[in-house]
């Protein structure tokens, strides 16, 4: 049968993607630049559709330029690369104006423009509850990891952690005995095995549960990667829970970051003389909550709505241009009142508006952006103003 129907589904996915990897390796452009013209021209297809002038008023001269000059050899080499690992079982990248975003990184100042990801993408906005701590920990620690992230796994909340060596590795492998699994967030590519001595617990999480990186494929260890990575550790998470940690630990950027971020930070105490609880019992000095066993956590967490699976209201991003916030256009005003302020999912409203994927997902992320509709679980939208 012939197709009446001009419009490609699935070429109109591919040029989609391959502008937000056009605006991710563009070369002298970085997150925060890249949000700021998202917030102005919106989707990045529409960003090469401007002009010069109106690029300047965005970015400096040399970066419009350079924006606008064709994509280089090496641009065009990581996106085909990028592409075919895309290809692999297993494989997702989700922008940041896709439904299946997970909404509770929305709500960072500073949320990846892209999420490379390797097996279980839902769990991305499952209930989550982060457990972090030492490289170094001590078997009483490492156990301590396990056996809380097996209970809270069995709870129903996905443990989130860093695939590190220690109390993430030990987070992780009680995750994946519970039917909440697992979500390692990495500071490489997704497709770097790091650390090498994790290698089939990576393998096992890409199998059972998700494994998930903001960096291009290719990304080596880089030391300044990994604690930036902290942010969507804390981002992913309801709350963060600290096993061990020494007086200076990056698992102490992690704690902070989530308290910056409104989420509830645990600490496990330990001996006044052990290294490893300095750290921890820094954190309780400091307003966070002394906990003993799991139900400590589980008895504080649906007091944000964390077991019911309601992920916490959506602000406007730090990134959102001043005057962002002023009249709707009418497209967009047609998307809010068709909205409302009950929850609609993406097909419905579509139907209500009369539109196609592609435009009303430009709008969707445009209304996101202004803070005037917010993302439930189940990639579901409400009107929020």
């Amino acid at each position: 049968m012939q197709n009446n129907f001009p419009f490609d589904a699935a070429q109109a996915d591919s040029d989609h993607l391959q502008a937000w990897l056009r605006l991710a390796f563009a070369e002298g452009i970085g997150p925060v630049a890249a949000r700021r013209l998202l917030a102005v021209f919106g989707l990045p297809g529409q960003i090469w559709q401007a002009d010069f002038s109106a690029l300047c008023a965005v970015l400096p001269p040399r970066q419009a330029a350079a924006l606008l000059a064709p994509p280089s050899g090496r641009q065009r080499e990581r996106m085909e690369t990028t592409l075919e690992w895309l290809q692999l079982p297993g494989r997702a990248i989700i922008t940041l104006a896709d439904a299946a975003y997970p909404a509770r990184l929305l709500n960072i100042a500073d949320p990846p423009l892209l999420l490379y990801v390797r097996g279980n993408a839902a769990l991305l906005c499952a209930p989550a509850l982060a457990v972090v701590g030492s490289r170094h920990a001590t078997a009483q620690g490492r156990e301590h990891a396990m056996r809380f992230s097996e209970e809270l796994s069995h709870a129903g909340l996905t443990v989130v952690s860093g695939l590190a060596l220690g109390i993430d590795a030990a987070a992780h492998e009680g995750g994946l005995r519970g039917a909440g699994s697992t979500v390692a967030v990495i500071g490489t590519g997704c497709d770097i095995d790091y650390p090498p001595r994790n290698r089939d617990l990576a393998e096992r999480i890409a199998q059972d549960g998700c494994i998930v990186s903001e960096y291009a494929l290719g990304t080596p260890p880089l030391s300044a990667n990994f604690p930036r990575r902290n942010r969507v550790i804390s981002g992913l998470a309801q709350a963060v829970l600290v096993v061990e940690a020494a007086a200076r630990s990056g698992s102490l950027i992690t704690a902070r970051m989530a308290a910056e971020q409104g989420r509830d930070v645990f600490a496990i105490p330990g001996s006044i003389h052990a290294p490893l609880s300095k750290g921890c019992h820094q954190l309780i000095r400091q307003g966070a909550k002394l906990v003993e066993t799991t139900q400590d956590i589980l008895e504080e967490l649906p007091q944000r709505q964390a077991v019911a699976g309601t992920a916490p209201p959506i602000v406007a991003p730090a990134f959102v241009a001043a005057g962002a916030m002023g009249d709707v256009d009418p497209a967009s005003l047609q998307v809010m009142r068709a909205m409302g302020h009950d929850p609609v999912d993406v097909d419905t409203l579509a139907q209500r508006c009369g539109l196609d994927a592609a435009a009303l997902a430009a709008i969707l992320l445009g209304l996101e952006l202004q803070g005037r509709v917010e993302v439930l679980p189940g990639a579901h939208y409400r009107c929020v103003a």
